[in-house]
């Protein structure tokens, strides 16, 4: 999904135009990004927590030549989802393993003895 399928899913839901509904979603991300930089968590409830961690300067190697390298210091990024988000994306999962499930023992179910179309 690209900024723009939000903006159109917003357009499409709430119903202001689609100039208003770019406008909202760029100042949450204006909002999002301003807050991250500043080095603070962003907490959605129902959904998870946006950290920032910095981490230290760490020798490293480089996997081809085995040559130790500094790997500098750094902001990084992490998203941890809430239970809520992981029960959801669990709960979707399972629907679609039930279909495919359904969906592959349906042709056996037409056809007893599973084999090809008699003749």
């Amino acid at each position: 999904m690209t900024k723009a399928d939000i903006i159109e899913s917003v357009y499409e839901k709430v119903g202001f135009s689609k100039k208003e509904a770019a406008e909202i979603v760029e100042m949450v991300f204006d909002t999002i990004k301003e807050t991250l930089e500043r080095g603070e968590k962003i907490k959605i409830s129902g959904f998870g927590n946006f950290i920032v961690r910095d981490k230290k300067s760490r020798v490293g190697r480089n996997p081809q030549t085995g040559e130790e390298i500094e790997i500098s210091a750094r902001r990084v990024l992490t998203f941890r989802p809430s239970q809520v988000l992981k029960n959801a994306l669990n709960a979707a999962a399972e629907a679609a393993e039930a279909a495919t499930q359904a969906a592959a023992a349906a042709p056996a179910a037409g056809n007893p003895g599973g084999q090809g179309p008699s003749a």
